[in-house]
This record gives C-alpha cells, structure tokens and sequence, in this order.
C-alpha cells in the first residue's frame, strides 16, 4: 500500500474508524426546511461509499438565534431526529463514521431567514466588519439558552444514531468570540479573566456530556490562528487549546476568521495558500495536549495527507475539496490508482462559491457533486452510437468521457497539438498555474473512458462527410472579440488572451480595461504590476473580482493594494488613442480621462464559435453543443453541459 498510515484503522475512545481521512463540517446548500434532504443524504452516501473514514455533518443551529443562512440545518425539536437518523444510517451503511457540528454563530450573520435582517447577539456590542452586523449584548438568559440548547441538540444527535458532535468555536463563530478579549468585553462571569473567558465553551462541553451516553464522542473545531490583526493569534490559540483539551475527546483545527477579509479565504483556502500549512500547529497542539487531533486546509492529495499522519502532526486528515473534486478519491487512493485520482485544483469557483450564491454545492470539474440524485449512477445508452466530439477544452473533454462511459465510440479532435482549450490561458495568469489541473484530469477521465483523441485536426465539413457520425457533440469554444472603441491605427489595444500567449507585449503605462470583473483583470493587473509597468485598472462594474468567489476577491484586492494598482469603478471604454485612454462613468454618464497610457490591455467578452454546428445540421447530423459555443462563460459551465449533452445522447 502507498500510504500506510492514511489508511491504517484509528481508534478514538470506543470507535475505531477504516482510515485517518475526514471530512470536515462544510455548508452545501443541500438540506430543505431546516432537515437533512434527499440530495444532501445522496451527496453525504457518495463520499461515504467512496472510502472516508468519518464525516462531520455540516453546522446545526442550536438555538432560534443560529439561523445564520436559510439553509441551516436545526436541532432545536425532537421532529428533527428522524430525518438525522436517515443520514447517519446511510453514511453508516458505506461505513464510515458521523459527527455533526453543533452550531451558532453569534455576531456572523448573513441570512435573512423571514425576509429581514435578523438581531444578531455577542458577548458584547462588537461591530462585525464583514457582514456588517452591529450585535446586541447577550443578556444572562440567552446564554444559559444557548447552552442548555448545544445539550438537547447533542441529545437529539446521539438519538438519531451519530457517533460524536463537535462544537464550532472555529473561524470566529460564537466560542470563538467568548474567548477574544476584543470582542468579549464582558464584566460578568463570562468576560473579563482568561478563564472567564472560556466559560461559555466550558458549560456548553458540560452541558453536551450531562445528555449523551458516556462512549459518545464530543470534540471541538477551533482556529488556531485567525489570521486578523483583529482577533485571535496562533500564541492565543494554542493557549485555548491547551486549557480546554481535558474536557474534550479530540480538538479539529484549521486557520482564519469570517470576521474580516484576511482571515475569511482560511475558510476555505484558495490555490494561493500552501497545502497542509496548519499540520505544524496541529503538531505543535498534540504535543502539548496528548489528545487526538484532526486537522484540515488544502489537503487536497493523499501523498499530503500521508505525511501529515506519518510525521505525527495529526491523527486525522480533513480532506473535504479533495473529496467534493472525487468522491472515489480515498478508494483509488487505497488501490494505488492516484494517476485517475481527480485532484482538487482550489478554484473555490463551485463549492463555496456556490454557497455564497445560495446554491447547491458542486464543483466544476465534476458537477455530479451536489447532483446525485440525477447524475450520480452512470447509465448505459441503450443503442451504442459513433459520436464525434469537436473541441478538446473542458466541454468537448467532459463530453467525450461521459459518452464513452455510457458505451458509446467515440473519438475526439483538437485543432490544436495540445488539450485544454483557455483553460490552457488561465492557468498562465498569477498565481493560478493550479487551474491546468483541470486538462490533466478531465483528459485521464476521457483516456480511462476510451475515448480516441485526435490532436492537430480541425473537423470540418469534409471531416464530417467522410466519417458521417451517429451524433456530433460541438464544443468549439469561443473567438477573441474586441468591444467597440474608437482607436488610431497603431494604438496598443491586445486582449489578455494575447499577452498571456505571449502574442503581444505590454508597455510601461497600461490600462487594463476589466469588463467581465473575473479573474482575467485582477490577473493582469497584477501580472503587469509585477512586471514594472504602471497600472490602472478600470472595471466596468463596482469593483474588481465582482463575478468571483469573495475570499479570492478580497485576497486579489490586497495583492493589488500592495502592489499600488490604481482601481477605478464604473468605467465604460469608448476610446484610446495611444497615449490618452477615453471611458465614461457608467454611473454618472460623465468622461473620465486617463493621460500618459502606452497599452491597454482589454479583459472582455468572447463569442461564441459555432459555425460548425449549422454546417453539420445541413449534412443531416444530430448536432449538440456545449460550452463557450452556446455563449462564452467559465469553466464551469462548459464542464456540466458536456455532463448534460454526453448522458442525452
């Protein structure tokens, strides 16, 4: 075996878990009317059968105030402990384990469960800076709801079948916000000394254990280092971790805080941040503490997790991306099959971007996460068919691989010596050489299928007449199209595509023109910022990054503070003439002139490449598109719909 202590059995008091990898609490979107669903028990059972050893259910409100979004799950009445005890039979039934976080957040709201901003309670009154939340002071009595509330909730766990529950005092949520001296201001019993401090975490732990069998499992997730000048540092963390590990079976830590912008991508970091970068404070807790410790952020292969383990920094490994990316990846991990493991690539594009959008989690090199229930079995076309897929990007790849697995023949062609379509671009802008881990995958996906590939051949009309397939899947992406500007001939006008090909060079003095607000601006911002260059990046939209997940945004606007980019809203280009750059403001309709600019550089949308698809319809063939040729989107969008057209054929 590869990786002998990945998957070496564990024991924790009186359970003994297959393997030391776990998935973490994570909200998906997926439960319906406070309740665990359908789909989210289908989503929950694929990563069990896939090979986990424990899942932690996401957060359940213990308390009416807890209702942090409208897709929270509650343990607040009895009525909610059947539909727990469906979940935990299901995961058990694949044999792994459950937990189930218990859940409030105090001042870390953002929902609007009745349609209104809901009052939002701390220890104190303490402004919270990302969601502009301006908190009440807990009165006495709502604490002692609170806590009475984490022990019926545990109650109701314990007889729904779970193995153990874990407090959420992680990423600045109620505990942690007890424990802070800058949040917690309290003159009472629950402010005031250190150990006052943790005295709300303390009753809750003693609460938890007054109603659940002696051999139930109770641990806590913490942030070890909330990565904020404003709230908990990693000397504070190890201190809290340190005085309540006694009363606790294990401690679950990872980094950051949803209180403020720096500490917020640690919820779930993005490709920038190294993987398994809190294993060493996870290390340095089990030392200190002898008790068991799981740990997570960006373990997303199991080489990583295996040296994790083997070194000693931590029991078990949390490894949520990396199984929402493969549910199968603990089972091809077990085999020694890690070359079809398909590898999380940190996009944060589909899981907690979708979240954050109020929909189901997915993820955008496999969209049959959070979609189980019509995707998760792979059925068998009843007629085998020839089918002809034209484009090798992530559609025409994601396509070709279905197909195939259905059973039908199918061969794939590529225009170009290599696969990947723009992803092949993306992967070039700033610290996103990560996102080419969606050609090597989805690429082994087609291979493993059996899908014939064709590099370097166009299809065409000829190509159609003499092969004639049963059906021809279109994915011939999008071309290059310039907004209308009015320009000098000469003037340095290159789309980013061009710069990053290395098809165009940039000046001393560039404007980047930011229409689509994505990555593609901040990326050249950025890239030419490093480069030397001046830069101004105008945005046609409120802010840089304003169409992509927030904790990538917001780290993307710190980098670019850093670097001195200039950032300017609400800018509609409409001339250039080679050293003056003309926009209006979209706002005020008023001119904006920027002088002394040598490159402007244009991040805007694409069209549509579709013209193969009417010449195929004239020979007579079954045509279905997918991706940038039905309309120029992301990744994301080209992937499912080469899911979708693949399981229509």
């Amino acid at each position: 075996m590869r990786f002998p202590n990945l998957f070496s059995p564990y024991r924790l008091k009186s359970l003994t878990l297959r393997n030391r990898i776990f998935v973490t609490g994570h909200d998906t979107y997926l439960p319906e009317q406070a309740r665990p669903s359908d789909a989210y028990i289908a989503y929950q059972k694929a990563r069990a059968k896939g090979g986990v050893g424990l899942i932690i259910v996401q957060v359940v409100g213990v308390h009416e105030t807890a209702r942090y979004t409208d897709s929270l799950l509650m343990g607040t009445d009895d009525a909610c402990i059947p539909h727990f005890r469906a979940l935990v039979e299901a995961i058990h039934a694949e044999g792994a384990k459950v937990f189930i976080q218990l859940f409030h957040p105090g001042r870390e709201l953002l929902g609007r469960p009745e349609g209104v901003a809901q009052a939002s309670f701390a220890p104190s009154f303490s402004p919270a800076e990302r969601f502009r939340t301006a908190p009440a002071p807990m009165p006495a009595g709502l604490i002692g709801e609170i806590i009475e509330g984490f022990g019926e909730a545990a109650r109701r766990m314990a007889e729904a079948g779970a193995d153990g529950v874990e407090i959420v005092g992680s990423h600045g949520y109620l505990p942690a916000q007890f424990w802070s001296e800058k949040v917690n201001r309290r003159e009472d019993a629950y402010g005031g000394s250190f150990d006052n401090r943790l005295r709300f975490t303390r009753e809750t732990i003693a609460a938890i254990r007054q109603q659940v069998p002696a051999e139930f499992i109770v641990g806590l997730r913490m942030s070890g280092d909330e990565m904020s000048d404003a709230d908990l540092g990693e000397d504070e963390g190890f201190a809290i971790a340190r005085a309540l590990s006694p009363d606790l079976d294990y401690l679950n830590v990872i980094a950051g805080t949803s209180a403020t912008a720096s500490g917020a991508i640690h919820i779930v970091p993005a490709m920038q941040v190294p993987t398994a970068y809190v294993a060493p404070f996870a290390a340095k807790v089990k030392q200190a503490t002898g008790k068991p410790v799981l740990v997570a952020g960006r373990i997303n292969q199991p080489h990583d997790a295996e040296r994790v383990i083997a070194e000693g920094q931590a029991d078990l490994c949390g490894m949520t991306r990396a199984t929402i990316c493969d549910p199968e990846m603990p089972n091809k991990a077990r085999a020694g099959r890690t070359e079809d493991i398909r590898a999380c690539i940190a996009c944060n594009q589909a899981c907690i971007g979708h979240f954050q959008l109020g929909i189901s989690i997915s993820c955008i090199q496999h969209p049959e996460t959070g979609r189980e229930l019509v995707y998760g079995t792979r059925t068998r076309a009843p007629t085998p068919k020839r089918i002809l897929v034209a484009g090798g990007g992530p559609a025409g790849l994601k396509a070709a691989a279905i197909a195939a697995e259905r059973g039908h023949q199918v061969t794939l062609y590529e225009k170009e010596r290599q696969l990947g379509g723009q992803a092949l671009l993306a992967q070039l802008l700033p610290g996103r050489t990560e996102f080419g881990g969606i050609v090597t995958n989805l690429t082994r996906e087609a291979e493993r299928a059996g899908v014939s590939i064709v590099k370097a051949t166009a299809v065409t009309a000829d190509l159609l007449r003499r092969e004639m397939p049963d059906a021809l899947v279109v994915a011939t992406g999008s071309r290059l199209a310039r907004p209308p500007i009015e320009a000098d001939a000469g003037a340095k006008i290159f789309h980013a595509a061009d710069v990053l090909a290395g098809r165009a060079k940039t000046g001393n003095s560039v404007v980047i023109y930011d229409w689509l607000s994505d990555w593609i601006g901040l990326g050249m911002a950025e890239r030419c910022a490093r480069e030397g260059a001046r830069v101004r990046l105008c945005v046609n939209g409120p802010m840089p990054g304003a169409a992509i997940q927030n904790y990538i945004r917001d780290y993307k606007m710190g980098v670019l503070f850093e670097l001195g980019v200039e950032v300017v809203p609400l800018m509609r280009l409409y001339g250039f003439d080679g050293e003056t750059a003309y926009f209006q403001h979209t706002a005020a309709r008023r001119p904006h002139v920027i002088e002394g600019v040598d490159t402007i550089v244009l991040a805007c949308p694409n069209a549509p490449e579709d013209r193969l698809a009417g010449e195929a319809e004239t020979l007579g063939l079954l045509v279905y598109k997918a991706g940038d040729c039905v309309a120029a989107r992301t990744a994301e969008e080209a992937v499912y719909e080469g899911l979708k057209v693949a399981s229509m054929i």
